[in-house]
């Protein structure tokens, strides 16, 4: 029974359609006893039953004797919802997609793929950085020379915090430092709608989360972080 409830059918109209499997074509009253539904109810329900097309009646001496359809009619009915369903859905579809922001997550690893971390940074007018590491600079010896230029020459302005103050002078950049004691090798750069953490090791490591909420979260850390931190 409970499977034809998740078909659609009510409690009773499902009551009805199976004792009709197991009776065969019969009268109100023999449905009533054998579903234990007052008869009135029966005769609403087969009702409903017939106008889905899952029970049909016969005349006998002026006497409807009601009978189940073929259970195939239970697979017409789910395949005639779809149809209706389905221009619905990709209306509903069009006005999920002009709302919804995409929220995706992607690995990057090796040096090649943390270029293209920052290449993608230089598309957004202003850069984030959370625990700026000298190790940057020895993992990409010579990139970041290049990525500074190209930041200026897009006017990509920056704010860092960094944990240690060999990091300084850097173009369109205002830093600050935390102690050296909170020094470790990941940061976490916030750019849009991006967060990009990076693991700074010999085989350096990205994850870059593309989540409005997860950003402005960390955008509020990084705020209360650059109160405490000392320029």
């Amino acid at each position: 029974m409970e499977e034809l409830k998740q078909a659609g059918l009510t409690e009773n109209e499902s009551k009805v359609y199976l004792a009709l499997l197991d009776l065969g074509p019969s009268l109100a009253g023999i449905i009533s006893r054998k579903t234990g539904l007052h008869r009135r109810t029966v005769y609403d329900t087969t009702e409903m039953l017939i106008k889905k097309g899952l029970v049909g009646y016969i005349l006998k001496n002026n006497r409807r004797l009601f009978q189940a359809s073929h259970p195939d009619r239970i697979l017409e009915i789910i395949k005639e919802k779809e149809d209706i369903l389905s221009p619905i859905i990709k209306k509903l579809g069009e006005r999920y997609s002009k709302t919804k922001e995409k929220e995706e997550t992607n690995f990057y690893k090796g040096k090649e793929g943390l270029k293209t971390v920052f290449e993608d940074q230089l598309n957004y007018k202003e850069i984030l950085i959370l625990g700026a590491s000298p190790k940057a600079h020895e993992v990409l010896q010579y990139y970041f020379k290049w990525y500074d230029k190209a930041r200026k020459q897009k006017k990509i302005k920056a704010k860092i915090i960094a944990q240690d103050r060999k990091i300084k002078r850097i173009p369109l950049a205002e830093i600050r430092y935390l102690p050296e004691k909170y020094s470790n090798p990941v940061s976490v750069n916030m750019y849009g709608d991006k967060t990009a953490i990076i693991l700074w090791a010999e085989k350096p490591i990205a994850i870059v989360i593309k989540d409005k909420g997860i950003t402005n979260g960390y955008k509020n850390y990084f705020e209360l972080m650059w109160k405490i931190a000392k320029k």
